[in-house]
């Protein structure tokens, strides 16, 4: 295999997508047992985008009450059951909304938590 030049390597970054892009970073990252960070910023302007894909490849999440609605004794149960919280505390929680209930979650967790407290009548919001 001939080895490639560093001009002949960023013509090929430029055509990849940002997955394609993400996907070669994990890659690299597991194979050499190195963290790329520096590497998707030197390819970041070649690749046409890294603020981008650090949007899409966002991995943790936090789950906020923006509203108690009409059912606030099941609001504070879910987020007792979300939180392992004390009653009193899941009931401050509640009444101070808005406010973080699960904060640095993945993106499934997140889903769940929002959707069990949506089912409960609270709003949500999932930043």
């Amino acid at each position: 295999m001939a080895k490639l030049s560093q001009e002949d390597l960023l013509a090929q970054f430029e055509e990849l997508t940002l997955i394609e892009l993400s996907e070669f970073v994990k890659a690299f990252e597991e194979k050499f047992d190195v963290t790329a960070a520096a590497a998707v910023a030197v390819a970041g302007p070649a690749g046409g985008g890294a603020a981008v894909e650090a949007v899409e490849e966002q991995d943790e999440f936090d789950v906020i009450l923006t509203g108690a609605g009409d059912k606030k004794i099941q609001v504070i149960k879910v987020v007792r059951e979300l939180t392992s919280l004390g009653l009193k505390e899941a009931k401050d929680l509640v009444d101070g909304a808005p406010k973080p209930v699960l904060e640095k979650v993945a993106k499934e967790a997140a889903d769940k938590a929002a959707e069990a407290l949506k089912g409960a009548g609270a709003a949500v919001e999932v930043k």
